[in-house]
């Protein structure tokens, strides 16, 4: 099937239908910022999950726009609510360091069964997340990709050798998390 310039974005169609039905799952339980952050971890995890499904890659461009644009959110909070941002950027920072540091620890483990994409991914997720958001979304997507993993083996559609994308099932663990904290 040939790819026209029209379908090779229709997966991205997802995303504001997803962004909606947060944004009405979760009115009036957070405040705009935290809910910012929830929107904009959504988006870039689906994003995520979309480039793994389509190439088995987490771009880097992806990870440095998830960087750039969570720099770019955070500056007004420094300048306008110095107070909760240092706040926030400590819990961010831990966020961080979990969701990069137990997947590098993981990677380092498994002998690259990991991606390094996953590493990276998981690592800027932790800065939208924090650190008590990190931690369910991880566990959460890994064990939803090992049950299903384990599912395909036992259905012989894969073999023990074979790679399934982790981020489509981290993703449901970020969204997971964020509908349900």
């Amino acid at each position: 099937m040939l790819k026209t310039k029209q379908t090779q974005y229709l997966p991205y169609i997802g995303i504001p239908v997803i962004v909606a039905a947060l944004l009405i799952l979760r009115a009036g339980r957070a405040d705009s910022f935290a809910m910012l952050l929830c929107v904009l971890s959504v988006i870039f995890g689906y994003a995520a999950a979309i480039s793994d499904i389509k190439t088995k890659r987490i771009p880097n461009n992806l990870i440095y726009a998830m960087l750039a644009v969570w720099v770019i959110v955070m500056i007004p909070k420094l300048f306008f609510e110095t107070g909760i941002a240092v706040a926030l950027l400590k819990v961010s920072a831990l966020g961080m360091a979990a969701g990069g540091g137990l997947f590098l620890l993981a990677y380092l483990i498994s002998r690259k069964g990991l991606g390094g994409g996953d590493v990276k991914f998981m690592a800027a997720a932790g800065l939208y997340l924090g650190f008590d958001g990190i931690l369910p979304a991880m566990l959460i997507g890994t064990v939803i990709a090992a049950l299903t993993g384990l599912a395909l083996i036992a259905l012989k559609k894969i073999n023990r050798k074979d790679t399934i994308p982790l981020a489509p099932f981290l993703f449901v663990g970020i969204l997971l998390t964020v509908l349900f904290r």
